[in-house]
């Protein structure tokens, strides 16, 4: 099908637009999978705590890496064969997670995994976007971007989730996983190759990705950024270090529960941005600013109590506010992108929440080797707090 075909079809494009946010919700999942066996992983290798962090911020600079070099590209290549080239680079860190269970090759599967990310999400996002306005042209723009951030962090939700059963309740947990999702990816490869292409290909030199901002708008993209780079920060804190807190902190080494708690983080941003859809923008940015404040003091204090419950509660309150901001925050960047650059000004986005994602982690874990785990965990839970809360009410006194 040529893409002057794809571009007239609508219902293929109805038909795609939801193809497109199950295949964008599955590889993200995949992308947290590992979340609740890092445990595993340490047992079988024993490797210590910021052994873990550094882990995890492979992935981060795989994401960075690509979307500094690659995340842009679907503007000129096109959606679709960007998309479909993700996923298969998705399922090729499976099979490197199949093969090896040492830090070295976890650190290649991650990185791997990272380049995959750092590919979709841009692209999907414009993909998804693009799709919805041809096929209900009258629609307004945040019930695409609503289904977007929610593919995003409900896929990020749902992967510790599908880690932690499989941890617990199933055979052969550092290999069983990964052979499913390698299988699961494939065939969404398959599926996404068949939806409707939104972007004509052109010939154009390549050039790494470029903050694409109106000089008009860099004040607000610049709020944006901001506030993307906060609220990963918290995620990281959840994805990459919540079995070692629930272990060292609250005594509790159930892979589930890991799961669960880092489910229900990600879960409660992900149905914020759904239930929030056709709430003002500064409605929204409000909210997120009394959740992001409210629920990382609650964080902190169920750390010093300690309290399981106080801190699970804080964690989803907390959650919630950044779902509200990181859709914010999408919604500017896209509406402040140049005509034909969307996918541009959207990798720029993803690029700095992505750098939130690695550099406190990396920050957290050298400051684990000298400095106690509840000292690191409050000042690092009242910078972002700070910084959300800042970034929240910047962005309502600019946004319309």
């Amino acid at each position: 099908m040529s893409a002057v075909t794809d571009i007239e079809a609508p219902a293929g494009r109805t038909t795609g637009f939801w193809v497109v946010a199950v295949a964008f919700l599955l590889v993200m999942a995949y992308s947290t999978v590992p979340t609740p066996l890092y445990p595993l992983y340490q047992q079988l290798d024993g490797f210590p705590v910021s052994v873990v962090t550094v882990v995890f911020a492979a992935y981060a600079v795989g994401v960075v890496a690509s979307l500094f070099l690659l995340g842009h590209v679907s503007d000129w290549m096109g959606r679709r064969r960007m998309l479909v080239i993700a996923i298969l680079v998705s399922a090729l860190s499976a099979v490197l997670f199949m093969i090896f269970t040492d830090v070295a090759g976890l650190l290649v599967a991650r990185v791997v995994n990272g380049v995959s990310i750092g590919i979709l999400t841009a692209t999907a996002t414009a993909h998804l976007g693009e799709l919805r306005a041809r096929a209900r042209p009258d629609e307004n723009a945040i019930v695409a971007a609503s289904v977007a951030g929610g593919a995003n962090l409900g896929g990020l939700a749902l992967g510790p989730l599908i880690g932690g059963v499989f941890a617990d309740y199933l055979p052969d947990p550092l290999h069983l996983p990964h052979t499913v999702f390698a299988i699961v990816l494939i065939c969404l490869a398959i599926a996404v190759a068949l939806v409707p292409e939104t972007v004509a290909p052109q010939h154009r030199q390549y050039r790494p990705q470029r903050i694409a901002v109106p000089a008009s708008s860099r004040g607000a993209f610049v709020a944006a950024g901001f506030a993307a780079f906060a609220g990963f920060a918290l995620f990281g804190l959840f994805t990459s270090l919540a079995p070692t807190l629930l272990v060292g902190t609250f005594g509790e080494t159930r892979h589930l529960v890991a799961g669960v708690t880092v489910f229900l983080v990600f879960g409660s941003a992900a149905a914020a941005q759904v239930l929030l859809a056709r709430v003002s923008r500064r409605s929204q940015l409000l909210f997120a600013a009394l959740a992001c404040g409210i629920g990382l003091a609650a964080i902190a204090l169920g750390a010093v109590l300690p309290s399981f419950v106080l801190f699970l509660v804080g964690g989803v309150v907390a959650g919630a506010g950044v779902g509200a901001l990181f859709k914010c925050a999408l919604a500017t960047a896209s509406e402040i992108a140049e005509p034909g650059r969307r996918g541009e000004t959207l990798a720029a986005i993803f690029l700095v929440a992505y750098c939130g994602l690695a550099v406190p982690v990396l920050a957290i874990g050298a400051a684990l080797t000298v400095v106690p785990q509840l000292v690191v965990l409050l000042v690092f839970v009242v910078l972002v707090a700070v910084v959300t809360v800042v970034a929240a009410l910047r962005m309502r006194r600019i946004a319309r």
